[in-house]
């Protein structure tokens, strides 16, 4: 399982309530930074559920750089880089009580930035499996991915159909993962007419998600909600989601047990502080699977 592109550094402030007061200062809880972003939690959570995962990205030669090739290193988790001097990804995330967020997104990059692609290369023929973050430089990827005859996914978060950053990483991919926050009405239609797309999977957030298989009817799974595993933060939980659904696709499961195993991840990660710090294990997904299956 090979991750193209989003390591980051999330800054997580704990605030009163969403939308701030129109206030000059605000007190808050212990400000806490953590390793995340979208590829790495993507990559954290494969791992975590017995994937052979790893990273590709374009990161700093700045603390938050080193702090990624750290935790990697101490993870076991293999990450191939390349430094660029406008710095490492970060953001800030503003969490209300009820686990609501905002998030402050610093990418750093610029646009049209391209990196030598034998830095993903050798690793798509090793890999069974790629996906593809929407960073830009990562775009180049899909087309070697596809030359591989590798399947692809991606996430293509609050996409509101009309954004053409977004539309190679859309019409590219296998899997696609969306937002239905910003998505218009035909947004999954327009993907899978347009697209090499198999399956496309809104999230929506408190109300679960909607699996769209090509052909099929549309099949909605609620969000489940863990007695023992209350709401406080949902950082990271799209991402968890993302994680069990290609780890359970592929060990060969049908689309709805993917879908079943996203949604019971998603929510596994809403029960703990801070973004990707408590990701669910391949051995409570598997308890977790027998009580909500």
């Amino acid at each position: 399982m090979l991750v193209i592109g989003g390591v980051g550094i999330d800054t997580i402030v704990r605030v009163p309530a969403l939308p701030l007061a129109d206030v000059d200062s605000v007190s808050v809880e212990p400000i806490e930074s953590y390793l995340a972003h979208t590829g790495h939690g993507v990559a954290l959570g494969c791992h975590l559920l017995g994937l052979r995962a790893g990273l590709v990205d374009v990161i700093g030669d700045d603390p938050e750089g080193e702090r990624i090739r750290r935790t990697y290193q101490e993870l076991g988790l293999p990450l191939r880089f390349a430094l660029h001097p406008s710095g490492t990804r970060r953001s800030v995330n503003l969490v209300s009580p009820d686990g609501r967020r905002l998030s402050l997104y610093d990418g750093r990059h610029p646009y049209g930035l391209r990196v030598d692609p034998n830095l993903w290369r050798p690793l798509i023929r090793r890999a069974e499996h790629v996906h593809v973050s929407i960073m830009d430089f990562a775009r180049d990827a899909l087309g070697d991915a596809i030359a591989a005859d590798r399947s692809i996914s991606t996430d293509l978060h609050d996409w509101d159909g009309q954004n053409d950053h977004h539309k190679d990483f859309a019409t590219a991919s296998d899997i696609v993962f969306v937002s239905a926050s910003s998505l218009p009405a035909d947004g999954v239609e327009w993907i899978l007419a347009n697209g090499r797309a198999e399956v496309v999977i809104a999230m929506a957030g408190a109300d679960g998600s909607y699996l769209h298989v090509r052909g099929e009817s549309v099949q909605h799974f609620p969000a489940i909600e863990f007695k023992d595993r209350p709401v406080v933060d949902t950082n990271g939980a799209g991402d968890a989601y993302v994680a069990a659904f290609l780890a359970r696709y592929l060990d060969g499961a049908t689309w709805p047990e993917a879908a079943l195993a996203g949604t019971l991840a998603g929510s596994w990660a809403c029960g703990s502080a801070g973004t990707h710090t408590n990701l669910i294990t391949a051995e409570e997904l598997a308890v977790r699977s027998r009580t909500h299956g």
